[in-house]
């Protein structure tokens, strides 16, 4: 497995986990959900993320479930989400996957960091933690972890913490800071890549910035893989008319709570897994909801139409 470095660039898509009705880790739905990703698309996945459920899972079944993507990847890269509130657990997920063939690890800021220097300082402390040749995705997600990084503590942590090669960023409104680590760079700061989450509701504005693609996750990906396509060759009339078409869904997913019920529905009803099931606490969407997102479907199958 080849990893991660500062020129990664495209959709990594943040995968789902697949969970049985009865909540059980449905392996078969795992394998097919993988190469369903790759089909649409995508170049590369990162999983035990937020909306992978990763703190429902053990240590175990992390373990297992990163084995699993990463041979059924075939070569191609996977992030693997490490962060725990300590030092030590992220160690240990993070040494074991790279020894299976994890492309990089993504590690986000507890919420328990206060100041300016905690911040600088915590990365430096997983670096150390993970080692030099372990490639790290820096998740900056305030809007989840109430912790803000700033444009100077970034600055920082690119320079100070080599070992960072990516941003996900996540801050939002944050199309200036996209703006300004590109500034910074021109006037000889390293580059670090750019993918973008927050459901990739700012795609198009955000590669138009300078980001690199998307680490999210969308029950259409295929969109982020031809937005970022489209969007990074200067076709933005033709980026921004083919999310448009997708974009009330993409709105819909934004519900705090209900976002990765809707993702896992639509999953189901396409065939990339068997259940849309959330591991307990969690749960599926209302008969309400479920008419609601097949409307949305109907209607954005015939803009789709449209377009072509």
């Amino acid at each position: 497995m080849t990893k991660l470095t500062s020129d990664a660039r495209g959709v990594y898509v943040i995968s789902v986990t697949p969970f049985t009705d009865s909540g059980a880790i449905d392996w078969d739905s795992l394998d097919r959900v993988v190469d369903f990703y790759f089909e649409k698309g995508a170049d590369g996945l990162t999983i035990l993320g937020m909306m992978g459920e990763a703190p429902k899972l053990t240590q175990a079944e992390s373990r297992a479930v990163a084995e699993r993507v990463i041979k059924r990847a075939a070569g191609k890269p996977v992030v693997v989400g490490v962060s725990a509130p300590g030092l030590a657990a992220i160690g240990e997920l993070g040494h074991a996957v790279m020894d299976m063939g994890a492309a990089g690890c993504m590690v986000t800021t507890p919420g328990s960091l206060k100041t300016d220097p905690q911040i600088h300082g915590y990365f430096a402390q997983v670096a150390r933690t993970l080692g030099d040749d372990v490639p790290i995705v820096l998740q900056d997600f305030p809007l989840s972890t109430g912790v803000n990084i700033s444009d100077e503590v970034l600055g920082r942590i690119i320079d100070d913490v080599p070992q960072v090669v990516m941003l996900k960023h996540e801050d939002w409104p944050g199309l200036p800071k996209i703006t300004r680590i590109r500034q910074a760079e021109a006037e000889g700061r390293r580059r670090i890549s750019v993918l973008c989450g927050n459901g990739g509701v700012f795609l198009p504005e955000e590669v138009a910035r300078g980001a690199d693609g998307a680490m999210t996750g969308f029950g259409f990906p295929e969109m982020l893989a031809d937005v970022v396509r489209l969007a990074s060759a200067g076709d933005m009339d033709r980026a921004q008319d083919l999310f448009d078409a997708y974009l009330p869904l993409v709105r819909y997913e934004q519900q705090p709570g209900a976002g990765l019920a809707v993702r896992k529905y639509v999953l189901a009803k396409r065939g990339a897994i068997s259940s849309a099931a959330l591991r307990a606490p969690g749960a599926g969407l209302a008969p309400e909801a479920i008419a609601e997102v097949e409307r949305l479907l109907a209607r954005q199958d015939k803009r789709l139409k449209e377009l072509n």
